[in-house]
This record gives structure tokens, sequence and C-alpha cells, in this order.
């Protein structure tokens, strides 16, 4: 018998805050995230300067010096996201989270790029003076995910999660199918991602990065015919999970239920999206939930605005839900935060279908006739009365995410 899986806590950082109340400020204005990075102009051939930082984050002033000197910026964002996620959830102080109940299930693109770019420096000039003892659990791809079970020493299993776009909705996905199956009773699930022109590079060598360096809040666009790329972010975001008996016996809120959760690959190429995995993928979430596509009332989009990437989806999600379902995407907002998008998109869905409304696309202007024939907001929030959404989210190497949550109002 498989068990069933409820939010009982969330947090995160980003670009506009790490609360629910000033994300929502930001929302409902239409604020745009996105900034030019002054910081990049000692990279000529870098050609987007445009991004999207937490500039609000400082490490908490609490957080042992010890422990602090194995976390990059990476692992910060994510340890900062999940002790706003446990206190959320009322289990910060519980001393039943250190007896193995509690797992972790994390991911990231990368580790902190600083500590690799030092050992390059090393090499480069033939001493390793800059190289720091920490470096290497600074850089490592699971670096959030064992800094979290450290930092609030959990002793359940560790599923690091390092597939790029997908990193923090495959953690979901992978808490929820290890408490749905008895393995764990509670988990510590998301991702976190720092914004580093190292990652603005590759995108940049892919032309996909937006160029309107002289007007940062007209950019990104995704679905729109003019778009010209995507803007990358940064921050955290924890989701508390919780088998809903255990969650009820303790009297703990909760925000939403996980129904359902669908991965694969396309098996084709390693940065060209397909429409038909991509597809697949949100039917697997569909059967994993049982429930129709009737069930669903909105899309939480990946919608990067790059043109394969917005096209593949857009078909993918038409073939899926064979009707114009309403779809929009926050990381017109955000930008691309890349580890933590599918968690930071999931957290302010399930916020805002709470509260019964739904963020337009921003800088939508003109959708894309390539694009296929759905219910694109733009403009202005919608009313919302759904409970039930999808939220999407496709990484390098044709890996396919698609997450089902049912809201509780």
């Amino acid at each position: 018998m498989t068990r069933r899986v409820v939010v009982t806590g969330m947090g995160g950082v980003t670009a506009f805050g790490d609360n629910w109340d000033a994300i929502k400020t930001a929302l409902r204005s239409g604020k745009s995230g996105v900034r030019y990075m002054p910081e990049w102009d000692i990279y000529p051939d870098l050609q987007t300067r445009l991004g999207v930082p937490a500039d609000c984050f400082e490490v908490p002033s609490h957080y042992p010096r010890k422990i602090v000197r194995s976390m990059g910026r990476v692992a910060m964002l994510g340890v900062r996201a999940t002790e706003l996620a446990l206190n959320d959830a009322g289990l910060r102080e519980d001393a039943s989270i250190h007896d193995g109940r509690m797992g972790v299930a994390y991911g990231s693109s990368s580790g902190s790029l600083e500590p690799m770019l030092a050992l390059g420096r090393g090499v480069v000039e033939g001493n390793f003076r800059g190289v720091s003892a920490t470096g290497y659990i600074q850089a490592m791809s699971h670096t959030a995910a064992v800094n979290i079970g450290v930092f609030f020493s959990l002793k359940g299993r560790v599923i690091p999660t390092s597939s790029a776009c997908t990193s923090s909705s495959q953690a979901i996905g992978y808490a929820f199918e290890a408490i749905r199956y008895g393995k764990q009773d509670v988990m510590v699930a998301g991702g976190c991602d720092e914004l580093s022109f190292c990652h603005a590079a590759v995108f940049d060598t892919l032309f996909a990065t937006s160029l309107r360096n002289d007007s940062p809040s007209t950019s990104p666009q995704p679905f729109d015919k003019d778009r010209d790329g995507l803007v990358l972010g940064e921050g955290g975001c924890t989701f508390i999970l919780e088998e809903r008996e255990h969650a009820l016996a303790r009297g703990a809120k909760i925000y939403a239920e996980v129904l359902g959760f669908g991965t694969n690959s396309d098996g084709a190429h390693v940065t060209q999206p397909q429409a038909e995995t991509m597809a697949v993928t949100m039917q697997l979430a569909l059967a994993d939930a049982a429930i129709s596509p009737d069930s669903i009332g909105w899309v939480n989009a990946h919608g990067t605005a790059t043109q394969p990437g917005d096209i593949a989806e857009s078909h993918a999600t038409r073939q899926t839900f064979g009707r114009a379902i309403p779809i929009s995407s926050l990381k017109s907002f955000f930008g691309h935060a890349l580890g933590a998008c599918g968690s930071i998109e999931a957290w302010v869905g399930i916020q805002m279908l709470r509260e019964g409304w739904v963020a337009p696309t921003l800088n939508l202007n003109n959708p894309d006739p390539h694009c296929a024939d759905l219910d694109y907001i733009q403009g202005e929030e919608r009313a919302m009365t759904c409970d039930t959404f999808m939220s999407n989210n496709f990484a390098f190497g044709g890996i396919n995410t698609s997450l089902i949550f049912r809201c509780e109002k």
C-alpha cells in the first residue's frame, strides 16, 4: 500500500527576498528581478550582462564558523532555505528529525565555482596557495545535500540530484517516492544554485542568453515571438515533505499534497529538447497521480525563453492536455535559477493557487505562432479557482520532469 505525501514546510531565498509576502508583492506589481551585472564587465568576450542575483542574501550570523567553512554560496543558499522550511514546518527544534526518519534529497547544477577557479589558477601559475582544504567540499556537486545533512544532523538517506535545470524537481520527486514507499517518514527536498559568470559563459557560447543589456527589465520573454534568450538567476528553495498521517499526528499545517511525479530522458540530443518525450513525462505524472488531464487547472511552465525549448514544451503540453490549458512561466520574474528553479517555481505555484490567483508571464506581449495553441497568461494576474496544477522542468541531456500538486486552501 502506498502512502500519501504532503508538503508541511516551505522556505527559500530569491532575488525578491526570503519570504512569501515579499515575493508576492514583486509578482503582483510586475517587478522584474533582472539587472545589469557590472561585475561581468571584466570579461569582454561575455556577451550577456544580465542576471537575477539574490542581492539580499547574507549568511546568518548564528551559523557556526567551523561548519560554514565547508560551504560555498551554493550550499549556504540551500542550508538557509532548509532552515526556513524547517521553521515553517515546526521541526527545527524537534528531536525526532535526528533519529533517521528524516532524509535529504537535494540538488544543484554544480557546486560553488570559486574553488574550481582557484584550482585552475594553481595549475596555470604552478602553485596552489589559493586552494583551501575545504575547497572540494564547496565545489562537489552534492555539496548542498551533504552540508544540509551535517548542519541539521539528519541521519536518513541522502539523495543528491545534479541534473542541471531538473535538479530540484527531481529531488522533490525522489523524496516523494521515498516517503510514498515507506523508506522515510519525512524528507528535506529542493535545490539551490549560485549566479556565476561561468554559467553565463556556457549559455552564451550556445547563443542562448538574452543580450538586452541596455533594457534589463524587458527580458526574458518566455513564449514571445521576439524573445532573444534566457537570463540566469540564483537562489535556493526547500520543501519539507511528510507522510500524511505522520503530519496529522503532530498537528502540522498542510500546504499541499504531492499527487504524482514523472521523469524520463529524451535519449536523443544533449541540448535539443524533444516534444514527444516531454509529453510522455507529463503523462507519466498524470498516471502516477491517477487523475485525468482535465483535473489540472494550470501548468507552471519551464518556459526558459529559448526558441527550441519554448516551442517543444508548448507542443508537448498541448499534446498532453488536448486543450488550450492556462500556462505561465515564473522565469520571467526570477530568471533561470538552474538547480533551484523547480523548487522555487513549485513553492510559488502552491502559494499562488492557495490564494486563488496566478501571475502572468512577464514581458509576454505576442505569443510565438510557432508555439502551440495554449492559454498563455499575459498582461496581468489571473484569478484561479482550481486547486491542482502541474509543474514542469526540462534539462540539458534531455532530462524531463513533471510534478503534480493539489493545494490545501
